[in-house]
């Protein structure tokens, strides 16, 4: 009987030693085993066996982790104040820097991940922090790895989730959008209108060569415009039927203009010039009046000789 109770008592025991000793991973992770404190190193998958009250064991998950980077309140460089979220991938290569070099791998990585955000985002632009995620994406992933480098996780991505601007913010980028649709629909107009005007220019060559073309042309628009609307009568009529009454009466004002013109100098021909005769008159008269007064020395050419 005592035989009998001194097994079943080894049998309990050794029941509870491999209970405390025996452990199993699956494939996904690992496990760093410290004896008496000191490492020993990494172990898995599969059963991994401790002794018991010696052995210590830390399990390692080497899966891809997620894990959401907490709203960040950023300036950017054009000083335009911004809330900015993201979400970072990572995964453990190394489980024994994991456990050794760091305390909370996943805090850690966390803290490192919201203060990058802030310093990278802060040398941004607001434009370039709308329309170029990719080139910050990627500088925030490089930089958030070289840092987490030596505790042995590597982050494989991040990613910016969301942008929250100003509502002033927000309605000056509507106007702004809005006056580049403008400008770019004035252009295609512009555009639009060059081109038909080329087109109408050959259209204008072609049929200048062949007045039938011309006359086709007309008939075209009469039938289009009596399908649209029947009450409306009209009656082409063609250039060259009213061009030599139009040429006539060009010709009729400069006849006109030209005879004007002719009586014009025939008239400043006739005028009178008896106005130089007349003060010549009255110089001369002027004169022989001086002469009697005796103001003026008599004329040699009325002295006799003695």
């Amino acid at each position: 009987m005592a035989v009998l109770v001194g097994v079943v008592i080894i049998a309990v025991l050794a029941i509870v030693w491999a209970a405390a000793s025996v452990r199993i991973l699956r494939e996904y992770e690992r496990a760093v085993v410290f004896r008496l404190g000191r490492l020993i190193g990494q172990k898995g998958p599969g059963i991994v066996l401790l002794v018991p009250l010696v052995d210590r064991m830390v399990r390692v998950d080497l899966r891809t982790v997620t894990f959401d980077v907490p709203p960040q309140d950023v300036i950017t460089r054009d000083n335009v104040p911004a809330k900015v979220n993201a979400v970072a991938y990572y995964r453990v290569l190394d489980p024994v820097k994991s456990v050794v070099e760091v305390e909370h791998m996943r805090a850690a990585t966390s803290q490192i991940s919201q203060t990058t955000l802030r310093s990278v985002l802060g040398k941004a632009d607001l434009d370039m922090l709308l329309t170029d995620r990719e080139t910050l994406n990627e500088s925030l992933q490089q930089i958030i790895d070289d840092q987490t480098d030596p505790w042995g996780v590597k982050v494989t991505t991040v990613e910016i989730k969301d942008v929250g601007i100003p509502q002033g913010m927000q309605r000056a980028m509507a106007r702004q959008a809005e006056a580049e649709r403008e400008r770019r629909a004035k252009v295609i107009n512009a555009e639009g209108e060059f081109q038909a005007s080329e087109r109408l220019f050959d259209a204008a060559e072609v049929m200048s060569g062949n007045p039938a073309a011309l006359q086709l042309r007309y008939l075209q628009t009469l039938l289009e415009i009596g399908a649209n609307q029947n009450s409306t009568i009209v009656l082409p009529v063609p250039i060259d039927l009213i061009k030599p009454l139009i040429q006539s009466v060009e010709d009729g004002d400069a006849r006109r203009e030209q005879a004007r013109e002719r009586d014009r100098l025939r008239a400043a021909d006739d005028a009178p010039r008896e106005l130089p005769d007349a003060q010549d008159e009255d110089g001369d008269l002027r004169l022989t009046d001086a002469r009697d007064r005796g103001d003026l020395p008599p004329d040699r050419g009325d002295e006799r000789p003695a």
